[in-house]
């Protein structure tokens, strides 16, 4: 898939105030500060249309962008420690759960998992509830050319064997680094045959 356009259409702070058009969406989640706005930026081939911080928990609301005129990828916010009220991330929580399980036409979720660190008990939790409600999702492990490949390797594995205790079969997975555009016809054919197949 070629990326020919991407514009920003809207924030919303709940369900009922996202686009109603009913275009395909693929969403795009993972703990605060993973490199999730670094990796859409990769991903439509633009510096700045996803804003990125060093504070954690930049993206509050649900922020939608209309790809090739035809779909959407979406900017959720993130979940874990963010610099914010405890009342403003449980409200995140709280429409960040509405949209995952009410969104009709979200196609696929992108689980976005730190590659330099051990499994976090977050992360699984996070994976193993999305299995419980049957959401289809991808998980994508960034920034791994922070680190060797040898230490990717064996996060991956203690990932696997973390998983292993609830999956029988590992989730599709993708390694990604946004410096270096790793991962990014990956992602984009995972969401090319999601249109596909649905």
């Amino acid at each position: 898939m070629i990326i020919k356009s991407a514009e920003f259409i809207k924030s919303s702070n709940s369900l009922t105030n996202c686009p109603n058009d009913n275009l395909p969406e693929f969403a795009f989640i993972g703990r605060s500060n993973v490199g999730k706005s670094s990796l859409i930026n990769m991903l439509v081939n633009r510096h700045n249309l996803a804003k990125t911080a060093a504070k954690p928990g930049k993206t509050r609301l649900i922020n939608h962008f209309l790809i090739n005129k035809s779909w959407y990828l979406v900017d959720l916010p993130g979940y874990g420690y963010a610099s914010a009220s405890k009342s403003e991330v449980s409200n995140w929580n709280n429409f960040i759960s509405e949209y995952l399980l009410k969104r009709t036409n979200l196609y696929n979720l992108f689980v976005l998992v730190d590659s330099r660190l051990k499994p976090q008990k977050i992360d699984i939790e996070f994976i193993n509830n999305l299995g419980k409600i049957q959401i289809p999702f991808t998980i994508v492990f960034t920034k791994t050319d922070k680190i060797s490949k040898k230490i990717v390797s064996s996060n991956l594995k203690n990932f696997n064997t973390e998983l292993s205790e609830t999956w029988e079969v590992f989730p599709t997975f993708i390694l990604s680094s946004s410096p270096k555009n790793i991962g990014k016809n990956d992602i984009l054919n995972i969401i090319e045959q999601s249109r596909v197949i649905k």
